[in-house]
This record gives C-alpha cells, structure tokens and sequence, in this order.
C-alpha cells in the first residue's frame, strides 16, 4: 500500500484491490483502460484551481482557469488580495467563487492557513483546516487530499459525476446523495481515491454513443 498516488502503477495496484472486493470495479476497468492520474501542483495555486472548477463542466472550468492563468499570474495570495471584483468577473468567476478566493487568500496570508505544513499532515486533520475556511466545503477538501497530495483514500462524496456513474455501474435506484456514496464506499478503504479515478473514468463512458459502449457494466 502507498502513502501517495504517485504513478499509473499505484493506480493499477489500487484496481486490482478493488476489483478483487467488487467484480463491477473490474468490469468498469474493462470499459475504460487505466483511468488518468489526476495530479495538480500543491499549496494555494492548486487550491485555487479546485476553487474555480466547484460546480463547473470541465470546459468552463479550463477556460476560466485558462483566463485566470494569462490575465493574473502570478497566481499568489497576494496578488489575489489585489485585484478588484471586476478583474474576476472579466475572467468568468462568479460572485460566490470571488469571496472564497478573497477569504482562501487572507487566511494564507494571515498564516490561519499554512498550506506547506498542511500538506504533511494526516487526510482529517487537511480537511478540518480546509473548511475552516468560509466557501471551501468537503468536495474541494477531498479534491485537493487526491489531485493535489495525492493520498489514497481521498473521496469526494458529494461529486455528482461520481453519483450519476456510480448509479450506473452499480445498479442503483435512484442517483446517490454524499451520504450514500460514503456509506458505498466504505469498504473500499484505503483505496477510495482509486475508486474515484475509475468511477470518473467510466463517467466518460457513459457519454458515448450506446454503440460504443458494449460491455458496460450492468
């Protein structure tokens, strides 16, 4: 077992742990090939990217990450602090988005929030820190724990395309809420962020034309 997702293959190891606990993680396996690695940098700018992208496509998120990237870089705290309501807007955030962002910046660099030394500390202690600050809520917590640091057992819960794939590939009734989806999940410990790089992966598949997918899990 390792302490960090750091390469295809602890992805591939996590599969096969999985798949071993529940047959459907090896036929999602089948459908999609390896799932991506979905690793971000660290520290604020990751932070700041997974604030931009709460509740967005991943078209809009990567146009607006894009804008934020050429119009405003260098992305620090600081810099953030500075601009004015208008220079956010004019890079498509939305109002909510400007006030975490202001209150994820004072927070750093008011030192309330030392991402640095965070980024050593255990996965519950980064998620009481996290959303301590106003705006940042459990999905943006578990996102940067698995895109950011890469720890294993990161799961974000309340992720709607994990819900709508997890209701397809599993057979649900109906779409399930966060609750459900940690109560699913459960024995999927210490490889839940795995989980969630499948589960993500066959969400693709289902977008596809039905032809396409034959062989999907039933």
């Amino acid at each position: 077992m390792t302490d960090t997702i750091e390469t295809l293959d602890h992805i591939r190891d996590g599969i096969a742990a999985l798949a071993a606990r529940e047959r459907r993680f090896g036929d999602m396996f089948a459908v999609t090939g390896m799932p991506p690695l979905r690793r971000l940098p660290g520290g604020f700018p990751g932070l700041l990217r997974i604030v931009t992208e709460q509740q967005l496509s991943l078209a809009s998120a990567a146009a607006i990450w894009a804008r934020m990237q050429a119009r405003h870089d260098p992305l620090t705290p600081e810099r953030m602090l500075a601009l004015a309501d208008e220079d956010f807007r004019a890079v498509g955030q939305s109002a909510a988005k400007i006030k975490t962002i202001r209150a994820l910046s004072l927070a750093v660099v008011e030192r309330r929030l030392d991402l640095a030394s965070l980024d050593q500390a255990p996965d519950d202690e980064i998620r009481r820190s996290l959303t301590a600050v106003p705006g940042i809520g459990p999905w943006s917590a578990e996102v940067y724990l698995l895109a950011c640091l890469g720890r294993p057992d990161a799961w974000p819960s309340g992720d709607l395309a994990l819900q709508v794939a997890a209701q397809a590939a599993f057979g649900l009734p109906e779409r399930p809420d966060a609750r459900a989806m940690a109560r699913l999940a459960e024995s999927w410990r210490p490889w839940r962020a795995v989980a969630a790089r499948l589960i993500w992966a066959y969400y693709a598949t289902l977008k596809r034309p039905l032809a396409a997918r034959a062989g999907a899990p039933a």
